[in-house]
């Protein structure tokens, strides 16, 4: 346990910096998109300052970032970037390819909103939509998780063999200033192993990495992810857990506040949770009983863990600031799955797309508006 830790004051996206340097990535490729930029501006600034001793490769896009680091972590480097937005999504195919090829990639999202219409602003419509690509996805509520994140992350990818990407809201998280307790660089080198990629490319003894499959061995194959994605789950948690005995800071898939004797949930991702437990406590403190659960991880998603923190609930509420157009929000999708049919009614609630604040007023007039119809599942934009 960490005796003394040296608090800072830091944006997120400064303590993201921080949190890479410490896990000594050789490579460092990538392009400037808002609200990102400042993240890949301080590692250039390690760079150039020789604070960090990596490449860090200019590139003409975003597409071209991503391509270099599967290229470096083919070659067994430990490699980094990060994007937002458009980024992301011109980074698609290859996100395809680098969870196929078992790249155990690391990548954070400054979660903003797509267009059209033209928006810089934050929802997490970036990251969500690329759920199915075959990356764990893990959010990030605060500068300290944006942090902490990054080692954790590094390790449970190179464990597993699966690429991850970090949510951390755009300006929200990125840009908001908060008091960040540095891990000395001993504690990432304990809790980190060296990199070995067991897979990597050798010019002594060639082998193709991507090769062509036909349908039945390509079938299996794309089994074997699938059913690895649902082994790492075990994995994210002896790595939450083992964080928490260097640091004293813990996290855990699904994270529960005041759930003890509640009717009625919330559910968040990201910042959101911190205004809405300031909205729990108003509530309780009015004899409501009302809770509070915070999905850390959407991929793999822990269904089970879910399900085994709500099963006294009558009511979920969940804040969604990404849609399934035609369908619901996602991450109301994505909790209605996991609870397979069972109590209790998942409300789903579009609270902000394109950046738009989310007061603590309007996150109680959810829970009001929730409790009036309490048979009746549905999804509303608010």
């Amino acid at each position: 346990m960490i005796e003394k830790d040296n608090l800072k004051v830091l944006t997120g996206a400064s303590a993201v910096a921080e949190g890479v340097k410490c896990c000594n990535p050789q490579v460092i490729s990538a392009y400037p998109i808002s609200p990102q930029t400042y993240i890949i501006e301080d590692l250039a600034a390690f760079v150039a300052n020789k604070r960090l001793d990596a490449h860090y490769i200019l590139v003409e896009s975003e597409l071209s970032a991503i391509s270099v680091i599967a290229g470096a972590t083919a070659q067994g480097v430990r490699s980094f970037t990060a994007t937002s937005s458009q980024g992301l999504v011109f980074m698609h195919e290859m996100l395809h390819w680098c969870a196929g090829g078992r790249l155990p990639l690391v990548m954070v999202v400054a979660n903003r909103a797509i267009g059209a219409p033209w928006n810089l602003w934050c929802d997490q419509q970036d990251i969500l939509s690329q759920r199915d690509t075959g990356w764990m996805q893990v959010f990030a509520n605060f500068a300290q998780d944006a942090m902490d994140l990054v080692p954790i992350s590094y390790r449970v990818a190179e464990e597993c063999y699966i690429p991850t990407l970090i949510g951390v809201d755009g300006f929200f998280v990125s840009h908001t200033s908060e008091p960040v307790k540095l891990f000395p660089k001993e504690v990432v080198e304990e809790f980190l192993p060296t990199f070995n990629f067991k897979f990597a490319l050798d010019h002594n003894d060639p082998f193709t990495l991507w090769p062509t499959l036909e349908p039945v061995l390509y079938h299996q194959y794309r089994g074997i992810l699938f059913e690895e994605h649902r082994k790492a789950l075990k994995t994210w948690k002896k790595a939450f857990k083992e964080w928490k005995d260097l640091t004293g800071r813990g996290y855990l898939p699904v994270e529960g506040y005041k759930v003890e004797g509640a009717k009625t949930l919330f559910v968040t991702t990201g910042y959101l949770t911190g205004t809405t437990r300031w909205v729990v406590d108003e509530l309780r403190s009015r004899g409501k009983k009302v809770g509070l659960i915070n999905l850390r991880l959407i991929r793999p998603f822990p269904s089970e863990e879910l399900r085994e923190m709500v099963r006294d609930a009558e009511i979920l509420m969940v804040l969604d600031r990404a849609v399934s157009y035609g369908v619901s929000g996602i991450v109301s999708e994505e909790v209605r799955a996991a609870l397979r049919g069972d109590a209790p009614l998942v409300k789903g609630w579009v609270v902000s797309t394109g950046g738009r604040e989310v007061f603590p007023s309007l996150i109680e007039e959810v829970y009001h508006r929730s409790i009036r119809s309490p048979q009746e599942e549905s999804t509303e934009w608010i």
